[in-house]
């Protein structure tokens, strides 16, 4: 093993080399481009001697040594636009060691399941250069340029290529492995859409988040203080969805921290609050939760729905308002014994069509508000899919089936939008805990 530097002598490096970034950053780092073009003027820096670099960490035998260590941290700065000073640069290198150590216990994972199984899983050299090139279109750039920027600001390709291969590798992974084997019910789906309507009276809020893990940075203060400069960052121009993506732990990072439309409750409460004084357009202060710090940016707002429309079928049995008891109870226990063949709305009309005596029909989309008092208590209660008991009229005896359900005012997921949404959320939560505990059986030595 290389002999380690003091962390002053680190620092001071640290300090030096940066010093050289910092002159090349500033009217770039706030565009909005996840990387930014690199000014004429400057020039890559040669690699170190390595009789010079020293260690930076060891996990589990393989060297991370400073030079990849300040490598990572130009990255970090180029492609999230944050500019370099004495406060933020301890934040700029605890998050990229960590970001190296996680890659480094990743593709040892990853390397070991590939001997273990003969399976291919590590991306190869035309699949990071395929990722490259449809990064470089983002920009406006081919994958010759974008390489060249990082390069006239002092990032080595091969930088960037081990993040890449890393990140892909890992994701591809993680949904090769669980994402076949996730089944989400219909009823999550239901749940998910009654949670929908229950908060379409709500205000909603379309919002970016960036969220620092606790656990991941070293405790609640490591946290707090890491979020309130990148929070003054963000003021003085870094692109937050570049920052959300290279600083995020939710599972929304990859797509720059936008969380989409969110109502009340689906946050934690002291996001709900902050949400609430925020103005389209303003950036929040770091908002501390239970297990870590949550900065939030309001694109827009809207007030809550204020109807819902149902998409409505029907079967139904002529009666007149004056007809028989009798007749009543015999065509109540005719539609009760037909409502369990009654599995879809695409086949409700057949279905019923076999029934002599019964008729059934489309009866469109309207508001909830407009329909007989006795269809709309059933229209509230029912969810999508599911269909009613009898109802009297005094036309007759009704099923209705619920095939939609939305809020006026603004668009509702599709059911394939939110079973993927869910799927989501549980893939980004299962590479948490298999990264968590890699980690903590890991060997992890930082210097």
């Amino acid at each position: 093993m290389r002999s380690a530097r003091s962390v002053t002598t680190f620092a001071a490096s640290a300090a030096s080399i940066l010093a050289l970034t910092v002159a090349g950053l500033p009217a770039q780092a706030r565009q909005a481009a996840p990387l930014v073009d690199a000014p004429p003027a400057a020039a890559a820096e040669p690699r170190a001697n390595p009789l010079s670099e020293s260690v930076a960490a060891v996990v589990n035998d393989d060297i991370i040594s400073s030079y990849d260590l300040m490598q990572r941290m130009r990255l970090l700065m180029v492609t999230s636009g944050l500019q370099p000073t004495q406060e933020n640069l301890p934040q700029l290198e605890q998050e990229a060691l960590r970001s190296l150590i996680d890659e480094h216990v990743q593709m040892q994972e990853l390397r070991r399941v590939e001997r273990e199984q003969k399976i291919t899983i590590i991306s190869t050299e035309k699949e990071v250069d395929e990722e490259i090139a449809s990064i470089a279109q983002g920009n406006k750039m081919t994958g010759e340029q974008l390489l060249a920027s990082l390069a006239a600001q002092g990032v080595s390709a091969d930088t960037w290529r081990a993040q890449i291969r890393a990140e892909s590798s890992w994701q591809n992974w993680i949904s090769g492995r669980y994402g076949s084997r996730l089944r989400i019910g219909e009823d999550q789906i239901k749940a998910f859409e009654r949670r929908l309507a229950d908060s379409a009276s709500k205000p909603q809020y379309q919002v970016s988040e960036v969220f620092i893990d606790a656990v991941r940075v070293g405790g609640s203060e490591v946290a707090l203080n890491g979020a309130r400069q990148l929070v003054t960052q963000m003021q003085q121009g870094a692109p937050f969805a570049a920052v959300a993506r290279q600083f995020s732990a939710a599972s929304t990072a990859a797509n720059g921290g936008d969380a989409g439309w969110v109502s009340p409750g689906e946050m934690p409460a002291e996001v709900d609050a902050a949400l609430e004084q925020l103005r389209p357009g303003q950036l929040s202060a770091p908002i501390a939760v239970k297990d870590g710090v949550y900065i939030v940016y309001l694109r827009d707002k809207r007030s809550g729905a204020k109807a819902t429309l149902v998409d409505l079928k029907q079967v139904a049995v002529g009666l007149p308002k004056d007809a028989p008891e009798a007749d009543v109870q015999a065509a109540t226990a005719l539609l009760a014994g037909l409502k369990p063949k009654l599995t879809s709305c695409q086949t409700l009309e057949a279905e019923a069509g076999k029934v002599n005596g019964v008729v059934a029909g489309d009866l469109g989309e309207a508001e909830i508000g407009d329909l007989a008092p006795s269809f709309q208590e059933a229209a509230n209660a029912l969810s999508v899919g599911q269909v009613s008991d009898p109802i009297r009229t005094d036309a007759g005896l009704h099923l209705i089936a619920v095939c939609g359900k939305r809020q006026s005012g603004g668009g509702t997921p599709s059911h394939d939008q939110i079973e993927n949404r869910l799927k989501g959320q549980q893939l980004a939560l299962i590479s948490k805990r298999y990264l968590r505990d890699l980690r903590n059986s890991a060997t992890i030595e930082t210097r």
